[in-house]
């Protein structure tokens, strides 16, 4: 099996951890398996150094100043691994088999990279590469980086491009927990997960995989996080599943939003799991919510929706603070799933502006971290539908 083990800078934080990470390497090569290594700076090493330009310094000698942390960490594990008898080499920006390369933009090239992925994956038979995480080079050789969590897309990434049958984070989480363990008790490891999810918990605040890099997984490769103190590369942690896919869907059938207007809706702790709970305990759907200061909008089937407003009518009835509710039929939703939607600057106004060219009314539009719906008049949905594909065709 072809493993790329990505180590993070705790569990490269002391010696002791470096050589617990360079034990469960000579493990796996021991078993008979192809292993690469990717390596963060050690401990806190990153910041330490950012801290210290307290100057006015260009992107060039800053990527060149940050890049300190890797380069060492990557001649500690080699170190290591020589010492139990393993056959390993340290590869940095500036040697000739250095495999990221990125472009003028600062974006990595990927048929390059690719390419000297593979013939970096050609030579493993018996040698253990030990490549520098989140550092990078573009063509005219000077070093760049792959933004935040760069360790987690170069491992990815090269797990990827180097055919390899499973890529191993090694953190300082036992895998995804069911929650914070420094916040609430019982918390405990998911033993799956797919990337749909992590990616959504990743863009929200789970520190475990950079979303960056789970757009690199493959249906094939299996990612897995372990926690560092596990000292087995090959078992346990959480098995992250599923590949994520960039997607624009048109919903087939008809929406009806349904309008729940109350003073201060937002302010009033329950209203919203009242009204929530009032449709499915009657067996209906909601497609999608949409909330303001003093209104709740339900987005449900158009078949149901006479239903629907019966049930939150009554609930309106009964609820002081509730003062209404209202339909609207023939609702139609466009949604773009895939990469780093919310996060990517202008996004939402790519989306927007030429519905709004083509004189398209939009009804809502509702984010999550790795999608975006767009909610227009059935009439309009076709259009619509082309229009945004056009806009994200490449």
């Amino acid at each position: 099996m072809r493993v790329v083990a990505k180590f993070g800078g705790t569990s490269l934080g002391n010696g002791d951890r470096v050589n617990r990470a360079a034990d469960s390497i000579a493990a796996a090569v021991e078993a008979g398996h192809e292993v690469a290594v990717v390596a963060s700076a050690m401990g806190s090493t990153t910041d330490f150094l950012l801290d210290a330009i307290t100057f006015e310094a260009d992107e060039r000698d800053e990527a060149e100043i940050v890049s300190m942390g890797e380069r060492t960490s990557v001649r500690m594990l080699k170190a290591a691994l020589s010492a139990r008898g393993v056959n390993a080499e340290f590869l940095e920006p500036g040697r000739d088999d250095w495999p990221v390369i990125t472009d003028a933009h600062g974006e990595v090239d990927v048929d390059e990279t690719m390419r000297r992925a593979k013939r970096l994956a050609d030579r493993m038979d018996g040698t253990v590469p030990v490549i520098t995480g989140f550092l990078a080079q573009d063509h005219a050789g000077n070093v760049t980086t792959l933004g935040r969590g760069g360790s987690d897309t170069t491992a990815v990434m090269l797990g990827n491009y180097m055919d390899a049958d499973e890529v191993v984070i090694v953190t300082d989480v036992e895998g995804v927990m069911t929650g914070d363990p420094r916040v609430v008790e019982g918390a405990r490891n998911v033993g799956e997960i797919t990337v749909d999810e992590l990616r959504n918990l990743s863009f929200r605040g789970a520190e475990v995989v950079a979303p960056s890099a789970l757009s690199y997984k493959t249906g094939e490769m299996d990612v897995r996080v372990v926690h560092y103190q596990h000292g087995d590369l090959l078992t346990g942690g959480t098995s992250i599943e599923g590949q994520f896919q960039n997607l624009i869907d048109l919903r087939e059938g008809r929406l009806s939003c349904i309008t729940v207007a109350g003073r201060a809706i937002r302010n009033s702790p329950g209203v919203l799991a009242e009204l929530a709970a009032a449709l499915g305990d009657a067996g209906i759907n909601i497609d999608c919510v949409a909330s303001g200061m003093d209104s709740v909008t339900f987005y449900v089937d158009d078949e149901v929706a006479e239903q629907a407003e019966t049930v939150l009518h009554d609930a309106v009835v009964e609820d002081e603070i509730l003062s209404s509710v209202t339909v609207e039929d023939d609702i139609a939703v466009v949604r773009v799933t895939g990469g780093e939607l919310p996060a990517e600057s202008g996004i939402l106004h790519d989306i927007v502006d030429p519905l709004h060219d083509a004189h398209i009314t939009v009804h809502d539009l509702v984010t999550s971290a790795t999608s975006v719906a767009v909610f227009v008049d059935w009439e309009d949905r076709e259009e619509t539908l082309e229009i945004i594909q056009g806009k994200f065709k490449s």
